[in-house]
Order: C-alpha cells, then structure tokens, then sequence
C-alpha cells in the first residue's frame, strides 16, 4: 500500500495561523486592557485613600489650635499649615468660613474646585474627593469639614470651617503610563508566541488533510492502491479510516469492471476471428452464386442476390469488430510513411469509383506531404467520403490544406463536406460512439455502426482530431487535422487559411 506524506496545503494553514493570531491578538489585548483599567484603578484608589487620610490626620492636628470663629488671618494661617504638612510640596488647600475664605499660595483662584464638590462639603460631614482634569493631566480635589468632638451624649459638632485640597496626581499618571508601555511591549512577544504555537497547531490538524487530499489526487490520476496512514481516534483518524474504505471499494470495482471489459474485448476478438474462416468460405460460395444468379429464375436470383448482400456486410462486420479489439488492446500499429497526402486522397476515391461522385479541392502533387499511415488514412477518407455519399446529398466535396497554428504546430486539414439535412443538434454529440443510431426505431443499416469511431481512432493514433458540425449553408462537414512535423509543409503554394 503507497503511504503518502507530501507537502502542506498553505492556503488552510495560513487561514489557520491568521485565526490563532487574531485570537491572540484579540485575548492580548483584552487582558491588556483589562489590566490596564484594573491596576490604573488601584493605583488611584491607593493615592486617593493615601491623600484623604493623611489630610485627615494633619486637619485633626491642627484644628484644636484654629482660634474660632476664626477670622480670614486665622484661615491663611491653617490653610498654609495643613499645606506645609506635605514635605513633596505638591499640596494646594483652601479653607473657607461663611464668606471668608483663604488659600495656602497667594493668589490661587483654586480653579479645581467645582460647585458640585462645594455643595457636597456643605451638605455632609463626610469627607468627599473628586478627580478632574486639569491641561494634560488629572488633579485630585479632597473636601471636608472640620469637626470637634463634644459630649459624647451630643456626638460630633460642626464648626462650619471647610477644608479643601488639590494635589496633582502627576507620580500616579507616570505609573499608568509606565504600565501602558509594560503592556506593549508584552503584546509583541505574546503575538509571537501565539504564531509559533498556531505553526505548530496547523502542522498538527493539516497533516491529515493534506494527505487526504494528495490521496485523493492520486486516486484520480488512477494510483487505486493508495491508502492514508491513520493515527489517533479522532474524528480526523475517522476521515482517513474512512477514506480507506472507500478506495478499497472503489478499487475492487473497478478492478471487476476492468475484468469484465476485458473479457468483452477478449469474447468480441474470439468471436471475429472465429468468424473469420466461416464467412471466408460462405463470400466464395457467394460469389459463384453470382456469377450464375442470371441464369436462375426470378425468386432464387433475389434470395442470392439478398445472402450475397448480407455476406458482405458481416464481413465487413467482422473486419470492424477486430479493429476496434485491437485498438482496444492497444495492438492498433501504425507504420509511418512519408507520403504525398494529395496524391494519397486521389487514390483512395480512384479505388473506390468515387471519382465522379466527389468534387476534389486539393493541392498540387508534391506540394502538401506528411507522415502518416497509408493504410489508415486510406480508411479515414473512405469512411467519411462513404458516410457523406450515403446519409448527406450531393455534391459532396473533399478538401485538402495545411494550416499553422498561434504555436507554431504545423497541420494537415482534411475535410469532408456534404449538402445534405445535415446532422441534429442532439446526434453530433453522439456521431463517433460505436453502434450509435440517431433513428432508435432503424433496426438495420447499411453499415456497420463502426465506420466513424474506427475513423476516431485511426486520427487518435496519428495524434490528430476529427470534428463534426453542421455548415451554416447547410450539410454536415467532418474536419480531421493531422499534425505535421516540422518541415513538412507545401513546396509552392503559400499556406491556406482555416475554414474554421
């Protein structure tokens, strides 16, 4: 059995490689971004909580000295201490009584603070943040109410002073923005990563398919003995188990028709050659009835003219049938000659008196030569100037030229033209199969079914083609063109050009 293991189809496996890297890239980026927003959002929370309770603990420190009600210097003063707390310097505070107000840096508008974040202050003595945009950046703005503890039966005590903070949260943007660059650049090596693991996975999931299709393949070009080598269980070793079960039956039927055609040919040569000696003696005994058939009364005349008839149509029968058994045993020989194909045409409508009945287009003699199989060429022309004479109407013409093809190929046209109905659209299909009737209901014919595919063969085996179609003026017209070697053309008129 042949085990094939033949190059990988690239187009699958370069679909393949795209999904897994688009998968990859899709998961990668997703993980990214997930990351991303996950540790951006805990860098922030860790700065934002870090802010809030150190502002705390600074305001708590520095409240109890706050003279109360404090005045705008009282407030400059705690602004800048509660400011100063910070050792960075980053800190910007605010702080606020009624309708006094005081800043930590002279002059600060404290643009930051917006009105949402002041009602909230007003309105709650829980401490309050929010982030806001501030040119390229972001700034967190922290707002709270300075409280005293009293009694403990009458709780917390509002003072009414307000603090608020503004810190630029410039560290933390540099830490995203560390992390954003972190992420890029894993991006690249997992991408890499992702096709070598997605070369590796097609190389795994093609291998049986390109087998199966290289096996296929070969069981087209007629290799049946071919089989896949299956490995595993899945549903791939199922497609390849059942591969090989298909062409081991397809295998053992043909090999039963290819038995059973064998021994049709081997019975139709059997059959002819047995034929042969029997109907040998029965066309002798023929002709001498001929001779003698007027000397004998009406009826017998006819019956002898009738068996004399039939005698020679099986005869002819019997000559066609061994052709077409050796061209089917591949016996067919052809014995090349180079001939003078005008010349060789001429003699083939001389032998058979057609002379008269056959218009001639040919060349000169000598002047249009080629290699070719006399004999078989003589059987080509008969048969289809025959054909022409019986079924089409006259005048029925033969014509003769060369003709090069864009390739340079050099070829002999022979053509065979009638007047006749022509041939229906549904038969030129069928014209060159064996024992084709276009007329189901014609049982007899005055041929033997064969003249036109042994006439097919004899142009195969020259390497040549043979055409049938209808002329638009009417009749049918069988074109046969046979290649000539290099060389080999007219010696003096110039070349024709193709009717077709």
């Amino acid at each position: 059995m042949r085990r094939l293991r033949l190059p990988q189809p690239r187009g699958l496996r370069i679909r393949l490689v795209l999904a897994f890297t688009l998968v990859a890239a899709v998961t990668a980026a997703t993980t990214g971004a997930l990351t991303f927003r996950e540790a951006r959002t805990g860098v922030l929370q860790q700065s934002q909580d870090a802010v809030i309770q150190q502002l705390r603990t600074q305001v708590g420190r520095l409240a109890p000295d706050l003279a109360f009600p404090p005045d705008e210097a009282a407030l400059s003063r705690f602004a800048v201490d509660v400011a100063r707390s910070e050792p960075s310097g980053t800190w910007r505070v605010l702080a606020t009584y009624g309708r006094l107000s005081a800043v930590s840096a002279a002059g600060d508008r404290f643009a930051e603070l917006t009105p949402a974040l002041r009602a909230a202050v007003d309105s709650s003595l829980a401490t309050v943040f929010q982030r806001v945009a501030v040119g390229d950046g972001t700034a967190l703005v922290v707002g709270m109410t300075v409280t005293f503890a009293e009694a403990p039966v009458k709780g917390v005590y509002n003072s009414g002073v307000h603090v608020f903070l503004t810190v630029p949260q410039t560290t933390e943007l540099a830490y995203v923005d560390a992390l954003v660059s972190a992420v890029e650049r894993a991006a690249v090596p997992a991408l890499a990563l992702a096709v070598l693991l997605a070369l590796l996975a097609a190389r795994g999931v093609l291998r049986p398919v390109r087998a199966l299709r290289h096996a296929t393949r070969s069981i087209a070009e007629g290799r049946l003995d071919t089989r896949l080598a299956v490995h595993g269980s899945d549903e791939l070793a199922d497609l390849s188990h059942t591969f090989n079960e298909t062409a081991a039956a397809l295998e053992k039927s043909v090999a039963e028709l290819r038995g059973m055609e064998a021994r049709a040919r081997r019975f139709a040569a059997d059959v002819s050659h047995e034929l042969r000696t029997p109907l040998a003696a029965m066309s002798a005994v023929t002709d001498v009835l001929d001779e003698d058939a007027a000397g004998l009364d009406p009826d017998t005349a006819t019956a002898v003219r009738l068996i004399s008839e039939e005698t020679v149509k099986l005869a002819r029968l019997v000559d066609d049938l061994m052709e077409i058994s050796r061209f089917d045993a591949g016996a067919a020989v052809v014995h090349l000659d180079e001939i003078d194909l005008a010349e060789s045409l001429r003699r083939t409508l001389d032998a058979r008196a057609w002379t008269g009945q056959v218009e001639c287009d040919l060349p000169p003699p000598g002047t249009l030569r080629g290699r070719v199989d006399p004999r078989r060429l003589d059987v080509v022309v008969a048969n289809l100037v025959g054909n022409a004479l019986r079924h089409g109407a006259p005048p029925v013409t033969l014509r003769l030229s060369d003709l090069t093809e864009p390739g340079g190929e050099r070829l002999a046209v022979i053509e065979v033209l009638d007047s006749g109905p022509g041939i229906p659209d549904d038969v030129l299909p069928h014209v060159f199969e064996r024992f084709y009737k276009s007329d189901a209901a014609r049982t007899r014919t005055e041929g033997s079914g064969l003249g036109l595919a042994i006439t097919a063969e004899n142009v195969r085996v020259h390497g040549g083609t043979v055409h049938a179609a209808n002329r638009a003026g009417g009749g049918a017209v069988f074109t046969v063109r046979l290649p000539l070697p290099a060389g080999e053309g007219p010696r003096g008129e110039g070349p024709r050009e193709d009717p077709w």
